[in-house]
Order: C-alpha cells, then sequence, then structure tokens
C-alpha cells in the first residue's frame, strides 16, 4: 500500500518521525513523507496559490528521504497526488502525531486533519492523529512533554487492518491519543470546544497612533461537565478517542424543510410599502 505521510508541525517535528518510523516496519508499505518545512498549525484548509511552492529534500536520521514544501498541509496531499514523485500516487493519507489534541470543533482549525480530508476529496481513506501532552491540556498551550510512542504503534495497527475495518467510502478516522497509558478506546461522537476568550489590549504602539495589540484566544473550559460519548470526554477520562468523520456538511433535514418553505417567490417584485 502506497501511504502518504504529512503533518502540520513540520517535516522535523518528533510525532511525525514517531510515526514515520512505526509505518516503515509495517509490511508491504511504500511510505512517502511531505511534510511542511515549518510549523503549519490552524491553517485549516488553506491552499496555496498566489504563488509557487518550494519544495527540497529532507534526509531521515536513518537516511531515508522526505520531501519539505513552503506550502501547506493540504498542499502536501496535493503534491503527492498530483505526481511529485514520478510514477507514485497514494492510496492512503495519514496525518500525524499532531503535538496537541484535536477535539471536538477544534478540528475545523486544524491542519492536520485538513490533510486528512483533502484525502477523502481526492476519494482515499485518510487518518488523522494527534497526541495529548504530558500535561493532560485540553485546550491550544502544549507542554514540551509527549511521549508518542503509544500513539505511533496504535496508528500502525490502524493502517495494517485497515481493509478490515467498516470505513465508509469517503470517509477519514481522527484519532487522539491521550497524555498517558491509555483506558481503552472509544468509538466517539465529536464534542464542544469552549473556551474563556476574551479580547484583551496588551498594548499601544506610541510610534504609530490607533495600532494596538490585542490578545484573543483564552484557556478552555474545564470539560468535566462534557457529554458522555464525545471525543473530548473519552480524552479527559484518559481513553483513546476515534471519530469517523466525513466532508459532507449539508443540513439535510434544512434542505426539506426550505424546499417545503419555497423561494420561488423570491424572485417576484417585492410588494411596495402600503400596499
Amino acid at each position: 500500500m502506497r501511504v502518504l505521510l504529512t503533518n502540520d508541525d513540520g517535516i522535523q517535528a518528533e510525532g511525525l518521525g514517531r510515526l514515520r518510523e512505526a509505518l516503515a516496519a509495517l509490511p508491504d508499505i511504500d511510505l512517502l513523507v511531505i511534510a511542511p518545512d515549518g510549523n503549519r498549525s490552524a491553517m485549516a484548509r488553506s491552499i496555496t496559490v498566489r504563488r509557487p511552492l518550494w519544495v527540497r529534500e529532507h534526509e531521515f536520521s536513518d537516511g531515508a528521504i522526505g520531501y519539505a514544501t513552503d506550502g501547506t498541509p493540504v498542499d502536501c496531499v496535493r503534491l503527492a497526488s498530483l505526481g511529485l514523485v514520478d510514477g507514485w500516487s497514494p492510496e492512503l493519507v495519514v496525518a500525524g502525531i499532531n503535538h496537541g489534541s484535536n477535539l471536538g470543533d477544534d478540528i475545523t482549525y486544524s491542519g492536520t486533519v485538513a490533510a486528512a480530508l483533502e484525502a477523502i476529496v481526492l476519494g482515499l481513506p485518510g487518518i488523522a492523529v494527534s497526541q495529548q501532552s504530558g500535561a493532560l491540556e485540553l485546550d491550544f498551550r502544549q507542554s514540551e512533554s509527549f511521549d508518542f510512542t503509544g500513539a505511533a504503534q496504535f496508528t500502525a495497527r490502524v493502517v495494517a487492518e485497515l481493509e478490515t475495518l467498516p470505513l465508509e467510502q469517503g470517509t477519514l478516522l481522527n484519532v487522539n491519543f491521550p497524555g498517558r497509558d491509555p483506558e481503552g478506546v472509544e468509538v466517539v461522537r465529536l464534542g464542544r470546544r469552549l473556551y474563556r476568550d476574551a479580547l484583551e489590549l496588551l498594548e499601544t504602539d506610541p510610534e504609530q497612533p490607533g495600532r494596538r495589540l490585542y490578545r484573543v484566544y483564552g484557556e478552555a473550559v474545564d470539560p468535566s461537565e462534557e457529554e458522555a460519548g464525545t471525543d473530548v470526554a473519552a480524552i479527559a477520562a484518559g481513553r483513546v478517542a476515534v471519530t469517523p468523520l466525513h466532508f459532507d456538511l449539508t443540513d439535510h433535514v434544512g434542505v426539506r424543510t426550505m424546499l417545503e418553505h419555497g423561494l420561488s417567490h423570491l424572485l417576484e417584485p417585492a410588494p411596495r410599502a402600503g400596499a
């Protein structure tokens, strides 16, 4: 199986390195690494369209060659699928291991999840993998304490057994690993990520009147009230959270409701006031 490995933390990130080693050890895996040349966290599904992309070879410590680009995680998937390596195209896209969790509605900001989403846009299976730090945080703050061993081994097992998993066409797996030895695995839905966001003025620029520096994003709210059966609750309880995701954002109930209501009358001239 031809597997593309990418991430949003950069090609030198430890999480990608540990996952690369675990995937490379699998039999019958043709592994290619294309990743950003630096951190591209929280870039979501952004792509580079207003300039060309630089790509350079990157040699890993064991002598294997990957490719680093100044583009985004989604750009990495496109580079692979469009033939950056002659005669090679992915059959599976694995993104991670992200340094920090990607839970609940935070996945809409995640470059890691975006790369896996691009896979299903291209008709390929995708796996996004993220790791909570040893500080057991549940927000965007990350400590330097990560042990990626368990998450890398778990993901390699998922890849090895992918053909036997009941994964529907057009679906990716969003995997979050806790920052401690897991107490089990849960297949769960997305939860809600709530933050104490506030607009805080930090300083003004005396050299440029009207120029101000603000902090916007705050700490996460304690997830203890999170409803059971969500990825947030699973990670808070020390379990691996696995969430199948798809790209269809359509509100199908809303479509039926709007059809019943009808909108054709909006093309007619609006009635005059007082008529």
